[in-house]
């Protein structure tokens, strides 16, 4: 009778235990139901999360935009390129636009000037390059290139990597250069409404070339009147950029400082190599159940060596794009576009 009973109890565990299991699943699945998990990517981009709509007389120039970058880093992997040139090329043409928080459209500290954040990273020998607090480079991914490329040190920062930047031909400029009205307006209606900093529109890049190799790269102006000196996600390897080709290639847009805590881009690649979880269920996982609970909404593009992509955010929107290996490509605006 004890045997029966204890092999009905094992059992029962057992049942227990697959019904949990599929629970979870589940969950998994739900949580992934925006940001749709896609194969054969070899590029993606991101422009930020968190904005709102685009404003109908700008939709076209947004999408124009964004596809030009699509296109900059489709072309140099079509040339032979590495994805380490490919996503500095393209977070390149977003940061010279000013219709996002990156280069020229960068939003202001609370002291009326723009501090940017920047930083690369190539997957396939672990080498990343970050610049912290920039205040004259035209293009700060390409000081963080410079930084990864010229240096012995991961991160530099402000008139120290500006120096080091203007030692290795980095284009630098004056403040007046990254100012928009748009940005201003945003300053002082957070100074009237002595509200805390805010912000959005980061910009980031994933690559895959041919050879296999991954890259990300992510620049941003932060968040409109944040403290002087104040450093978010974008330019910290193993959260807001990261790149493993044995994992993941990923860039981050949201709450930087949740971001930092829940080391969110490394946790992606980590669950993907570690615990064999696909693309889209690893970055689901990290955006929709680790960060929210820590107070951070934001999103990713994450892409792993087969060409399986994924941008889950938590946040209403995340404006993002890709381009397949076949030469198919995608621009994100809002949730309708997904479908």
């Amino acid at each position: 009778m004890r045997k029966r009973w204890n092999m009905l109890l094992l059992v029962g565990v057992l049942a227990l235990s697959l019904m949990v299991v599929g629970a979870n699943q589940g969950i998994s699945d739900v949580s992934a139901s925006n940001g749709k998990g896609k194969s054969d990517v070899i590029f993606a981009i991101h422009g930020g999360a968190g904005g709102g709509t685009v404003p109908e007389e700008l939709e076209d120039e947004y999408r124009e935009t964004m596809k030009s970058a699509l296109k900059e880093g489709k072309k140099v992997i079509d040339s032979g390129g590495s994805s380490v040139q490919a996503v500095e090329a393209a977070v390149k043409v977003l940061e010279d636009s000013p219709l996002f928080n990156a280069g020229k459209g960068a939003v202001f500290n609370t002291d009326a000037e723009h501090e940017l954040d920047a930083s690369i990273m190539n997957g396939e020998n672990l080498q990343a390059g970050a610049v912290a607090g920039s205040r004259h480079a035209k293009n700060p991914i390409t000081l963080a290139r410079m930084i990864m490329d010229e240096s012995p040190h991961v991160m530099l920062a402000g008139d120290a990597a500006d120096q080091f930047g203007m030692q290795h031909g980095v284009k630098m400029v004056t403040q007046d250069y990254y100012f928009t009205e748009k940005r201003w307006k945003s300053l002082m209606e957070a100074k009237k409404k002595k509200a805390g900093a805010t912000g959005h529109g980061t910009v980031g890049a994933v690559a895959l070339d041919p050879k296999g190799n991954l890259a990300a790269a992510t620049s941003t102006g932060g968040l409109t009147n944040k403290a002087v000196g104040r450093v978010g996600d974008s330019p910290i390897i193993g959260a807001g950029t990261y790149a493993n080709n044995d994992g993941v290639a990923v860039s981050a847009t949201g709450k930087g400082e949740v971001f930092i805590r829940g080391t969110a881009a490394v946790d992606i690649s980590a669950l993907v190599q570690y615990q064999k979880m696909s693309v889209k269920e690893a970055a689901s996982k990290v955006v929709k159940e680790k960060l929210p609970p820590l107070g951070g909404t934001g999103g990713v593009i994450a892409l792993d060596g087969k060409g399986n992509f994924a941008a889950p955010y938590s946040t209403p929107t995340l404006f993002y794009g890709y381009v397949t290996k076949k030469g198919e490509f995608k621009v994100v605006l809002s949730p309708e576009d997904e479908k």
